[in-house]
């Protein structure tokens, strides 16, 4: 066999898995749609969760949702382009930073549910902040901040050197390139990672469930210390009962996640366009 038909066949093999996936994702849409379309409604929307399925709703699930994303972000995108910076801009490459960067490598990868338990035993029973809102959130920054960290250092690694040359010859200070040209010129590539990163924390259950994320919340968080839910836990305690419109109701509840990350991901990646434009 030639290279040409080993090209021609692994050709061949990557389109029938990329339309096999999506042939997966429309029957799992369609599915689930046609299942939770009917329960869409602003009585859904607005009400909180009810072993009554007709009364049942999503509003703690979807406010616990948005704070939790809100303080992840908050977290997790200034340390980890902060770290990004540090590593590729200031460290020197000495042994120490070359085990720090193969830790980060390794952390992006490990699974959530350990981050879950090492959120439980150091926010939750070390400093004492038990079950809530901000466990949840300090727990998920941990898990986003090696994807932010990584994709950020890519991205700056991916700015010409001789745009930081440039800089320094008309007299800028370090920081000033650093802050004034590179970081914007990065800019569209780190958002890429932080969307990635903050979309995944979005839809985890796992980690949350372990820092005591509950799946009955009849108020709506007004603090960083109140107990909290989101729309992954929700789903799957509707999952998880026998009757048949709790397992609607967890459609619905799926269908609205996939807004809410549509909606999240839409706002940062015109964000992230509007960088790249302003770059150029």
């Amino acid at each position: 066999m030639t290279r040409h038909q080993i090209d021609f066949y692994f050709r061949l093999l990557c389109k029938c898995s990329s339309y096999f996936a999506l042939f997966v994702l429309a029957l799992l849409l369609y599915h689930v749609i046609g299942q939770g379309y009917t329960w869409l409604d602003f009585q859904f929307l607005s009400s909180f969760p009810s072993r009554f399925p007709e009364k049942a709703g999503i509003k703690a699930a979807i406010f616990g949702s948005l704070y939790l994303v809100a303080l992840t972000a908050m977290f997790a995108i200034p340390l980890g382009v902060g770290t990004a910076l540090y590593l590729e801009e200031y460290a020197s490459k000495n042994r120490f930073n070359r085990i720090l960067q193969v830790s980060i490598a390794n952390l992006a990868g490990m699974p959530s549910i350990i981050y879950g338990l090492l959120g439980m035993l150091v926010f939750g029973k070390f400093f004492m902040l038990e079950d809530s809102l901000l466990t949840g959130a300090l727990t998920l920054a941990l898990m986003a901040l090696p994807v932010i960290t990584i994709s950020s250092q890519n991205s700056i690694q991916s700015v010409p050197s001789s745009l930081r040359e440039a800089g320094y010859a008309v007299g800028a200070l370090k920081y000033q390139v650093v802050f004034f040209q590179v970081l914007p010129a990065a800019l569209p590539g780190i958002m890429t990672g932080i969307i990635l990163s903050i979309s995944r924390s979005l839809g985890e259950t796992a980690p949350l469930i372990v820092v005591g994320a509950l799946s009955y919340i009849a108020f709506v968080p007004e603090s960083v210390m109140d107990p909290f839910t989101v729309l992954p836990v929700q789903i799957y305690n509707w999952t998880s009962r026998p009757k048949e419109e709790f397992h609607q109701l967890a459609a619905a509840g799926i269908i609205a996640l996939l807004i809410v990350l549509f909606l999240l991901n839409s706002m940062a990646i015109y964000i992230r366009n509007r960088s790249s434009k302003w770059r150029l």
